[in-house]
């Protein structure tokens, strides 16, 4: 079902504002839809912060690091302050990789790379995915209702 639709990337158009917009997303897991709400990282400047400095994130919340194309590479944790799980995901919307991450204070972190291309990332509570039993080959949708 979900398998051949496209991931609604225009929604996610680079805005010259700082603050950073919030989308409610469907992860999807054969039949089940999880309603996660996500803040977008769609700028340098927002995917460099990411999580940094963030005390507590609430249950069903996460943040989408959105990138103009494919891309190549990790994710760090430096000034992270709460474990994570990320997601790797094509254009497509569909999970290729999910990593667990530990927060880093130190002057030099470990780097959480998940060997392959992706245009974009998921961030999420540490055991998340697990939790609500997603797993790499299932999707993720925007809602169309905003």
């Amino acid at each position: 079902m979900i398998k051949g639709l496209k991931f609604i990337g225009f929604l996610f158009r680079q805005k010259k504002e700082t603050s950073l917009q919030t989308k409610m997303i469907k992860v999807f897991s054969g039949e089940r839809a999880i309603h996660l709400t996500v803040q977008v990282a769609d700028t340098p400047q927002k995917r460099d912060k990411g999580l940094m400095f963030v005390e507590n994130l609430p249950e069903n919340e996460g943040m989408l690091f959105v990138f103009s194309g494919e891309t190549y590479g990790g994710f760090w944790m430096k000034n992270t302050l709460i474990p994570l799980s990320i997601a790797f995901l094509d254009s497509d919307g569909k999970i290729l990789k999910i990593l667990d991450m530990l927060p880093c204070k130190e002057d030099i972190c470990p780097t959480y790379d998940p060997e392959l291309s992706y245009h974009y990332a998921l961030e999420v509570n540490l055991g998340w995915f697990k939790k609500n039993q997603i797993k790499e080959g299932d999707f993720i949708l925007l809602e169309r209702s905003f």
